[in-house]
Order: C-alpha cells, then sequence, then structure tokens
C-alpha cells in the first residue's frame, strides 16, 4: 500500500469533504470505499474526521458551518496543493489573475494553508507542511489517485497555474475529447484539466478528486444503491476506466480502475 509522507512542490498532498451531513456522508464512504474514521474535535461541536485505510489517512470529511448551508453553498470535494513556501505562493496568486480568498493561516501544529478562485473561478487550497506529516495511502483502492480541474477556460487556467507553482501542460489523447496533463516535471503529473463543454452550462469550474477503485462498474452500482447518483457513467479512456458520481448529499467526486500496465 503506497505510504506518502512528503511532497513536491505543486504536487496535490489531500483530499477533504465539506458536508451538510457528516454522519450520513461517512457512512456512505465508509460502504463505498470501506474507511474506518477518527474523530478530531474543531471545537463547537464540529469534528475533523480522518478517514483511514489499514490505518493509514486517505482523507477526511468534516461538517459545513451553518452560515455556509444557509447560503446554499453546496457540499464539496476539496484538492489541497502542496508548495514549499505559502506566503510566497500567496503572494504570487493576485498579480497571476487569481483570487486570495483566504490568506494563509496555521491549522493548528499540522501546517498552514490559503485558499484561492483561480482566474476561471475554480477553488482550491494550498498546503505548506510543518514537519513530517503523517503517513497517507495513495493510488490505493480507496485512496485518491488523481485531480483534475473542470474548466471553461483551459489557457487562462494553465497560465496561472504555470505561474503559481510551476506546473506545464500538454495535450493528451483521450480518443473522444481533449485533455491537458499538468506536470510538475517530464516524469511526475500533477494532475488533468478538462474543458466543461455546453452539456455542463450549469456546472460551475471546480477541482475533481478521484478515488481509486477495483472495479468501476460495481462501485458505481454500489453508490447508485446507497443514494448516490451517477453524474457520467463508468466510461473508458486508455488509463483505464471512470466514473462521475455524487454522494447523497450532492458532493460530486470520480472513481477510476486503471490498466494493469
Amino acid at each position: 500500500m503506497p505510504a506518502m509522507t512528503s511532497y513536491e512542490h505543486g504536487a496535490p498532498c489531500w483530499a477533504d469533504l465539506a458536508t451538510s451531513e457528516p454522519a450520513r456522508a461517512k457512512a456512505f464512504y465508509s460502504t463505498l470505499f470501506g474507511w474506518t474514521y477518527q474523530d478530531n474535535e474543531m471545537g463547537n461541536g464540529q469534528f475533523y474526521s480522518m478517514a483511514q485505510l489499514n490505518g493509514l489517512d486517505a482523507g477526511a470529511i468534516y461538517g459545513q458551518g451553518a452560515e455556509e448551508i444557509e447560503q446554499g453553498i453546496s457540499p464539496r470535494w476539496n484538492t489541497y496543493i502542496n508548495v514549499d513556501d505559502i506566503d510566497a505562493a500567496a503572494s504570487k496568486i493576485v498579480p497571476a489573475g487569481g483570487t486570495l480568498m483566504m490568506e494563509p493561516f496555521d491549522v493548528f501544529d499540522f501546517g498552514r494553508m490559503a485558499l484561492i478562485f483561480d482566474p476561471t473561478g475554480a477553488v482550491v487550497a494550498l498546503w505548506q507542511f510543518k514537519g513530517q506529516s503523517a503517513p497517507r495511502v495513495v493510488n490505493e483502492p480507496g485512496a485518491m489517485t488523481w485531480n483534475e480541474l473542470m474548466t471553461r477556460d483551459t489557457d487562462a487556467a494553465a497560465r496561472f497555474y504555470g505561474e503559481l507553482l510551476g506546473w506545464h501542460s500538454h495535450a493528451e489523447d483521450m480518443g473522444e475529447f481533449d485533455y491537458t496533463v499538468f506536470h510538475i516535471t517530464h516524469d511526475h503529473p500533477a494532475g488533468g484539466m478538462m474543458k466543461l463543454d455546453e452539456a455542463a452550462a450549469g456546472v460551475r469550474p471546480h477541482w475533481l478528486v478521484y478515488f481509486a477503485v477495483e472495479d468501476c462498474d460495481a462501485t458505481t452500482a454500489l453508490a447508485a444503491g446507497n443514494a448516490g447518483k451517477v453524474v457520467v457513467p463508468p466510461t473508458d479512456i486508455p488509463p483505464g476506466r471512470f466514473a462521475i458520481l455524487s454522494d447523497p448529499q450532492g458532493a460530486v467526486f470520480a472513481v477510476m480502475s486503471t490498466n494493469e500496465d
């Protein structure tokens, strides 16, 4: 089971779920991925529940604040990107065309984070670790395996993340649609990008979190049978087979089974 304890600058390093019903969400993902949870109190009766696979952290779930719910902000999966110096990175956001939603702040003794809008309207978090992080599982069934920007202006997004994180990008043939891969180095992809088309007129730009699964079709059926919804049915792509789903509270995520090669 691959375990990560450190990340390169510009690498997606974490994903968490902000949801209106944490208890129901925890039950859903436990059924889907086999997660167990370690609940960490945040105050005011709120908990940050670390999702675990065989004792390793795989993600987290926490309850949305009352103000968010009253404003109609939908439950969502959040992508975090590691940076070496979060204050230096934050200083680049506005000149590069983005918006700094939350200035860098300390998260207990774990690290520092900032929340940003990219120029196309997608929200993403930046994270800087303090010291050694707890081992995190990746690229195994039930763990995060890919992060993908869904946006209407791929050129603006590519420029922004290039200036902010040093990513470079190139197009890859996915058959029926154009796809961009972001790279930290030539051999180290950071994530992907797809253009939202006319069929997605009501979808806001966002970062989509993919979780690895052994059987995409079986996981999709399991989600649908437990009050989840199928947004995009299981579909073959060169790396394997994926589906886009939403949980019972409406948070959208993706699952993917990859080819052996």
